[in-house]
Order: structure tokens, then C-alpha cells, then sequence
């Protein structure tokens, strides 16, 4: 009986859990210096390439969204 609530319990976490990283970032968030995200996309089909992910990073260091990422998780 126990062991079937626990299994039941990290069932509902895990789907729980799957469900919030699957959508977009609150706006409470965005409170600090980082340029709010204009739209957000599902998640892709197809893979990206390195290229692709390359290039996304670049485009991050350019526009800040990678400070305010490195400022929001340092915890300072």
C-alpha cells in the first residue's frame, strides 16, 4: 500500500515538474536589467546544429541575455 502511494506521489512530481520547464518564463522574472523575450517557441521537431547553437549563443553574449543569466544564477 505504501509503496504504491509513494510510486504514485513521484509520478505526479515528475509529471508536475515536466509540465514547468515546458513553459515560458514568468514575467515576474524579467524584474531585472535582461531585455524580456519577445516570443516563445515549442519545442523543435528537428534537432539544432552546432552551428545553430553556436550561433544562438552568440546572439545571447551580443544582446546581454547571457549576463543576466550568469547575474540571476550567481546569486548575487
Amino acid at each position: 500500500m505504501n509503496a504504491s502511494k509513494i510510486t504514485f506521489v513521484l509520478a505526479a512530481l515528475a509529471t508536475t515538474a515536466s509540465v514547468y520547464a515546458a513553459s515560458p518564463a514568468e514575467s515576474a522574472a524579467a524584474g531585472y536589467d535582461a531585455p524580456a523575450a519577445t516570443q516563445w517557441a515549442p519545442v523543435a521537431a528537428m534537432p539544432k546544429t552546432r552551428s545553430e547553437v553556436r550561433h544562438e549563443l552568440a546572439l545571447a553574449r551580443r544582446n546581454g541575455e547571457l549576463d543576466a543569466l550568469r547575474k540571476l544564477y550567481s546569486g548575487h
